[in-house]
């Protein structure tokens, strides 16, 4: 299925989720929106952002516009043979299937509208790379990186999309580690057939888990309770009570962990559209959820429900609210992970999640990893 492109600044695109749609400065001089085909983009890539590798790709599926796309020659020095897409409307954010960083001369993964694990894919690496602090090109993919928060394994790991052996694996991690001071090693193997890459790490000593990725369309469960969107500061008390359950080996600095496992979440409603939604009791939020909004594709992230108050559908409460906004919004796909080993992948295959696909997040400390691989 052929997708067109639009490239854009990061900062346009956050705004235009806001407000539903694109409307860049051609749209009013010129009465369209300049989009490009994947072999294209490079055009207007070296014409208006030399050197930059900041920008994003907005994927659009042709099939989702409201407006006539019209071709037309592009500017004096463009090769006099090619003809480029004009949007003749706003371009909509629900025709934007994906969001896919730009970093050439690295060749951007597009998904297509209907490769439900591609577009999942590419939603989790597209919001580690665009909120990052840093972003180290590495064998098979990027290293994201933010010192602010050293502690967090999701914002200070290898993302790697293309096909690397274990060793290579080790060895990036730890160069990366030793440089920038991470406490630990992680990657995620996001490529098909990364099992042998994740069973053979886990004999030099890390920890591997697998992923399975979700999906299901925007449509609204049946009715019931729905949970409240809410500031996200009002989550943070269950989100510290949650995380202090579960890190015990991070006994010793057991409090700064937790700051900045909780201080770190503000960042993802600077690169897409995130609404947190809670239930209460007693006025004392005991479940929550939170949705991600990146164009025609949402992800659901951290579903999170009190052990006191679990078996009273809070759960199911969160995860409905979330999905009536998605439906309402027009997205066209809901995704997420579950560890492939607990039981959360099977309360969701009961709420329409089907299984689409798998990743692996493999992870150590990183002194002892050092010496295992020299």
């Amino acid at each position: 299925m052929t997708v067109l492109v639009h490239l854009v600044e990061p900062a346009a695109w956050r705004a235009a989720l806001d407000t539903g749609a694109l409307r860049p400065p051609s749209l009013a001089h010129q009465g369209f929106v300049h989009l490009s085909t994947p072999e294209q983009v490079h055009l207007p890539a070296g014409r208006l952002f030399p050197g930059r590798r900041d920008l994003v790709l907005l994927v659009v599926d042709p099939a989702r516009l409201p407006d006539p796309v019209r071709w037309a020659p592009g500017v004096p020095g463009d090769p006099p043979d090619v003809r480029f897409p004009h949007l003749h409307g706003p371009l909509p954010t629900s025709a934007v299937v994906a969001v896919v960083p730009y970093r050439p001369p690295a060749a951007p993964l597009l998904p297509r509208p209907d490769d439900a694990l591609a577009r999942a894919l590419a939603l989790h690496r597209s919001v580690r790379v665009r909120r990052a602090a840093e972003v180290r090109d590495v064998p098979g993919g990027v290293a994201v990186l933010d010192p602010h928060f050293r502690y967090s394994r999701d914002d200070n790991r290898l993302v790697l999309t293309e096909p690397v052996d274990a060793c290579t694996v080790a060895a990036t991690a730890a160069a990366v580690a030793a440089d920038a001071g991470w406490p630990h090693l992680a990657a995620t193997l996001a490529w098909s057939g990364a099992d042998d890459v994740a069973r053979e790490l886990t004999g030099r000593g890390w920890r591997a888990e697998q992923l399975v990725v979700m999906a299901r369309p925007a449509t609204p469960p049946p009715p019931g309770r729905r949970a409240e969107a809410v500031d996200q500061r009002e989550v943070h008390d269950l989100w510290e009570r949650s995380w202090r359950r579960d890190l015990s080996a991070w006994e010793a600095d057991l409090d700064e962990v937790v700051a900045q496992l909780v201080g770190r979440e503000h960042r993802n409603d600077r690169v897409v559209a995130v609404t947190d939604l809670a239930v209460r009791e007693g006025g004392r939020v005991v479940s929550a959820g939170q949705l991600r909004v990146d164009g025609a594709t949402a992800a659901f992230e951290s579903l999170i429900t009190d052990p006191a108050a679990r078996g009273r559908g809070h759960g199911d409460a969160v995860l409905a609210a979330a999905l009536d906004l998605a439906a309402d919004a027009g997205r066209g796909l809901v995704v997420l992970e579950a560890d492939a080993t607990d039981w959360p992948r099977h309360w969701y295959a009961r709420r329409g999640f089907v299984p689409v696909g798998a990743t692996w997040e493999v992870s150590a400390q990183a002194g002892a990893t050092i010496e295992s691989s020299r």
